[in-house]
């Protein structure tokens, strides 16, 4: 009798915790967790969190849950964005009055803002044609293009540590700024999907 009544309190106690043993982890892409609170999480990784959710926020119904797309898409925003640099930083180059040294700084910011275009894009082609079997190479050809655009976008600013005038240098700088920290974020979120892969 005493063997029975302790073999139900047993299986009592298991009755009780089994809706709480098998209850769903909502903390993971594949709960109910929303495709907004996927991208604000996937987002709390980068550097800039703010801007990346800021800037991906509104694709959420195409990002839905996938790191992959959600890869894609920041790296299509900061495409999008060092393009319009890229054509500012050419008519900034043409502001009347700037000196032979600011004439160069803009130069040499032209053509780093158009390497930096270049090695977007061809991130963002290889991202769109991945193949399975080839995963490990092409990811690393992404990560490899999109930190020398990070680098080419740095190195932008770098002749205008001394100089030049007020209005060219806040619009450089303010650009720039932008662009760099959209890049940093695209490349953090590569380097997420790239590990989630495996």
């Amino acid at each position: 009798m005493r063997f029975s009544s302790r073999k139900f309190s047993v299986n009592l106690l298991v009755v009780l915790l089994l809706p709480i043993i098998t209850k769903p982890c909502l903390g993971s892409p594949s709960s109910a967790m929303t495709s907004t609170e996927f991208i604000k999480m996937s987002c709390a990784a980068t550097s800039y969190p703010t801007l990346c959710y800021t800037s991906l926020s509104t694709y959420a119904s195409a990002i839905q849950k996938s790191p992959k797309i959600l890869a894609r898409t920041a790296l299509s925003v900061a495409l999008s964005k060092a393009k319009t640099t890229s054509s500012l930083m050419v008519q900034l180059s043409n502001t009347p009055g700037l000196n032979q040294r600011e004439i160069g700084a803009m130069q040499d910011c032209v053509e780093e803002m158009g390497d930096s275009v270049e090695e977007l894009q061809r991130s963002l082609s290889e991202m769109s044609s991945f193949r399975e079997a080839d995963f490990r190479m092409m990811i690393s050809d992404v990560q490899t293009w999109v930190s020398a655009a990070l680098t080419d976008e740095d190195t932008c600013t770098e002749g205008f540590s001394e100089m030049m005038n007020g209005d060219v240098e806040r619009a450089v700088r303010e650009n720039i700024s932008k662009i760099v920290h959209l890049t940093s974020n695209a490349l953090a979120l590569i380097n997420s999907y790239a590990s989630v892969h495996g």
